[in-house]
């Protein structure tokens, strides 16, 4: 059940944000399969050091509120070009990508350039309830 919340909240929202190694980043994503998945790099939203992580947290926000709903543990999965997840994941990115300037070259280059990440949720969620009040300005609040 915990999963399936996460990936309601992943699939109406266009940002999640993103926190490890003590910073928090908001990016675009697609929900693919069962995880969020990002393009970072290169020219692409910037995520330091996403491929020496484990494990990061995703905060998830109402579409409606953008109220801070849940917060959620995934796994980091860096995907090659030979993954079986390569092919659905930069599909579906590039089909997401607003004012993508070289959509006919997108993913040959983010495979040069960028690294393409899964993030697949543990199933360990953090309700509003359990979720401190001191986040940090990037992240979204929670409602009051």
């Amino acid at each position: 059940m915990n999963t399936d919340l996460v990936a309601d909240l992943a699939k109406k929202s266009g940002l999640v944000w993103v926190a490890y190694a003590g910073r928090t980043h908001a990016v675009w994503h697609e929900w693919v399969g069962d995880a969020v998945c990002i393009v970072s790099g290169g020219t692409e939203q910037p995520l330091p050091g996403i491929t020496e992580q484990q494990t990061v947290v995703l905060s998830l926000r109402s579409k409606s509120s953008r109220a801070l709903v849940a917060q959620a543990e995934a796994r980091v999965e860096v995907l090659s070009p030979e993954s079986e997840h390569w092919a659905p994941a930069t599909s579906a990115l590039k089909s997401g990508r607003l004012n993508l300037v070289d959509s006919d070259h997108a993913i040959e280059r983010w495979d040069r350039e960028s690294v393409i990440v899964r993030l697949v949720p543990t199933g360990q969620v953090t309700l509003p309830d359990g979720i401190p009040s001191t986040l940090g300005r990037t992240a979204p609040h929670l409602s009051t």
